[in-house]
């Protein structure tokens, strides 16, 4: 029997709501995004999805550290682009940028965003939030799927072209960041089980860097 095509343009729609509404949302509400008067709800992360961000947050967050190259936040925590606010598991803003940064957010582009996809974001990391971050200028994006079965690391910069384009392994295997310079990770990491520790990984990323800092903490 022929099936009657849906006509989406009946279907029901959610309420629009304003940038400052969806700020006065109650405390006890589900975690969500801002995009052009949509409320974007989703899913508490999984165990895995935490356990990476958590790996990445130190890696990154003390490669940057040690530099003094600017400051990253981890979710929730809100990036205000032109037309909508966003929540990146991982972002970081160089220090030339951090005059985006006040009491509340993040207004502006970071100069790297990290996504690491759920089952229920494929579609928004993959597809609409790679075509916000590239609009509003975000330097890197990296999306981390750490879904069993369908598990990869892609890392994109932008280009003088304003497009993304794919930053590819070295010889070795390892994805070497643009705005993080001398900043890489082995992709391999983010697959073992369990996850290795952060300090042994950054000892290998920043060896002279790290070694500095643990000895002399306030250099």
């Amino acid at each position: 029997m022929a099936q009657r095509a849906i006509d989406r343009a009946a279907l029901p729609h959610p309420p629009r709501v304003s940038y400052e509404e969806w700020l006065t949302r109650p405390e006890d509400a589900g975690q969500s995004e801002w995009v052009d008067g949509e409320v974007i709800e989703f899913m508490p992360p999984k165990t895995i999805h935490q356990a990476i961000l958590v790996l990445l947050g130190k890696l990154v967050g003390l490669f940057v550290e040690i530099r003094g190259l600017g400051s990253v936040f981890v979710a929730p925590y809100e990036m205000r682009l032109a037309n909508s606010a966003r929540e990146p598991d991982l972002l970081f803003v160089a220090t030339k940028h951090l005059d985006r940064i006040d009491a509340n957010r993040l207004t502006g582009a970071a100069d790297l965003a990290v996504e690491i996809i759920s089952e229920d974001s494929v579609a928004r990391d993959r597809v609409a939030k790679f075509a916000e971050y590239e609009a509003a200028g975000v330097g890197e994006y990296w999306i981390v799927d750490a879904r069993p079965g369908r598990e990869a690391v892609e890392w994109f910069g932008l280009g003088a072209d304003g497009r993304y384009a794919a930053i590819l392994p070295d010889a070795e295997g390892r994805l070497r960041s643009v705005v993080l310079p001398e900043f890489w990770l082995d992709p391999a990491w983010l697959r073992r089980e369990p996850l290795p520790d952060a300090l042994p990984l950054l000892l290998r990323i920043a060896p002279d860097s790290l070694r500095a800092a643990l000895a002399d903490p306030d250099a």
